[in-house]
């Protein structure tokens, strides 16, 4: 099953039950680079998700975006978050355009779970547009890297806890070995 979009080269099928859309669609056909693909990236995902909600909240306190999108946008991105919608990053990481077709990819998946959760179908952007609603008052320059940065500060913060995990287990290493004498070594 699919469902037709249209942009301004004109109509398209999408499948039916996918978040992603037309921009998605169009960037999965043209860009077979790397095979590396941005669902391999779940913490990039949830950077461009908090840049997304961080946007909706915004807007709206701008007057800019509705209160019921604003909260519909938000609730998307806090799904994607989770992890929920990774698999609806499926094009390449390497891409003509500058990350455009990343920022699409976010923003269709977002416009379309916010649809849903407005009781709309997916595709009926008069109601929750990609462009309009979605990516309102931004720019793929922006949303991209800064993206790309609340991706690497969640990366560090996990890592933290992995070396802290680290520490404590040579910290218990130590403690249950002390009885042993040992001679001494200078590479530690």
């Amino acid at each position: 099953m699919y469902r037709t979009e249209n942009d301004l080269l004109g109509d398209m099928q999408v499948p039916a039950n996918a978040y992603y859309g037309i921009q998605t669609q169009r960037a999965m056909d043209n860009f077979h680079i790397s095979g590396v693909k941005l669902y391999q990236y779940p913490e990039f995902i949830k950077g461009l998700a908090y840049v997304k909600w961080a946007a909706a909240e915004t807007n709206f306190q701008l007057g800019l975006l509705e209160e019921k999108l604003k909260n519909a946008i938000v609730d998307a991105a806090k799904e994607v978050i989770t992890g929920k919608f990774d698999k609806e990053f499926p094009i390449d990481m390497i891409q003509g355009g500058a990350g455009t077709s990343t920022n699409m990819n976010i923003n269709e998946v977002l416009a379309n779970r916010a649809l849903e959760l407005m009781g709309y179908q997916k595709g009926e952007y008069q109601y929750c547009s990609p462009n309009d609603h979605v990516n309102l008052s931004q720019s793929t320059n922006d949303a991209y890297p800064t993206s790309i940065r609340v991706a690497g500060i969640h990366s560090n913060m996990k890592l933290i806890g992995h070396l802290k995990e680290l520490i404590q287990s040579f910290r218990n290493k130590g403690e249950e070995f002390k009885h042993v004498l040992k001679m001494g070594r200078t590479q530690l």
